[in-house]
């Protein structure tokens, strides 16, 4: 587990610091000036919960890499078709799910902590409508474009006070209510990497493993032991991802069935078409208790296909689930 840049930072400066996993029977301290003034949370996987919100004579501060507006014009939407394209995420993975779903544009929004719900606060400051095009296919990157924007929308607003009056139903380009609300950008956990052959097409694919990658399936193995030879279900892990074969590859191969191509061992690669009829390609994987190695060897070694065969494709025994 890495450590928030906010540690060091915090160390150098002389800052106490509290490393918590949850509130349950935390308190904070009881600071020598008197009260707390303000709490200002920032990519923060915990609820602040109401007794220490209340600590603070301001209350707190959350500054999300999305926009949340409350309002948007109807006719903003009509007119412009794109509307739809702006990053408007609520929730714990917003910087994912911008590149998951495509919007090309997205902001900082700097709102007040509610106490009972993420990302249900009265909105302070906010990226300008219609908001920046990132340009960015990380998460990385995205995170540095967003965090100077972030910090420089929260140190204007301590310095000129308008933490201090938040306004309740702050429309920021004075719209009427729509009917869409911000999308819920859930945190990315394993099911968000196990492909989907069926359904994912080759940019769906490409576009997770640079975003949220490595991915992964389940497929069958043939193993022999005492008892003979056997069939068992192994993950294997597409850590290195995939590249895209040239569009005008003919191989006839069935979707999401993986097949080893080549005669000559060292070059051998093993390829998978897509729903979209593509075809995707992974030199190296890693089965589930060995290390990365040479995907079509890993295959043969694991027991996904046969281990010798005189023909240049040899599929694996199973497709990927």
């Amino acid at each position: 587990m890495s450590q928030v840049p906010i540690a060091p930072v915090a160390r150098n400066l002389g800052l106490p610091l509290h490393q918590i996993d949850t509130f349950t029977k935390w308190t904070p301290p009881t600071p020598s000036q008197g009260p707390f003034n303000l709490i200002v949370a920032v990519s923060f996987g915990l609820l602040v919960p109401p007794r220490i919100l209340s600590v603070a004579r301001y209350g707190g501060l959350n500054v999300h890499p999305s926009l949340l507006p409350e309002y948007i014009p109807y006719s903003i939407i009509s007119e412009d078709p794109t509307a739809t394209d702006r990053a408007r995420f609520r929730g714990p993975a917003p910087l994912h799910h911008t590149l998951l779903r495509s919007r090309t544009r997205t902001g900082v929004t700097l709102q007040t902590l509610h106490p009972t719900k993420f990302d249900g606060g009265i909105i302070i400051e906010q990226t300008p409508f219609p908001g920046i095009e990132h340009g960015t296919e990380t998460v990385e990157e995205l995170r540095d474009l967003l965090a100077p924007m972030g910090a420089q929308t929260l140190v204007q607003a301590l310095r000129n006070g308008t933490f201090m009056r938040p306004i309740q139903g702050f429309d920021r380009i004075n719209g009427q209510s729509s009917s869409t609300e911000p999308s819920y950008a859930h945190k990315i956990g394993p099911e968000d990497r196990h492909i989907d052959w069926n359904t994912w097409t080759a940019s769906d694919i490409l576009k997770r493993q640079k975003v949220i990658g490595p991915l992964w399936n389940i497929t069958e193995a043939h193993v022999k032991d005492k008892s003979g030879q056997q069939k068992a279900a192994k993950r294997i892990i597409w850590d290195q991802g995939f590249s895209l074969l040239k569009a005008d590859c003919h191989l006839q191969l069935a979707v999401g069935h993986p097949t080893i191509v080549g005669l000559d061992a060292l070059t051998q690669k093993v390829c998978i078409r897509t729903c979209d009829g593509n075809i995707l390609v992974a030199d190296k994987v890693k089965v589930e208790g060995q290390n990365t190695a040479e995907a079509s060897m890993a295959a043969r070694r694991t027991g996904f296909a046969p281990r010798t065969h005189p023909h240049e494709l040899v599929a694996f025994y199973s497709r990927l689930e």
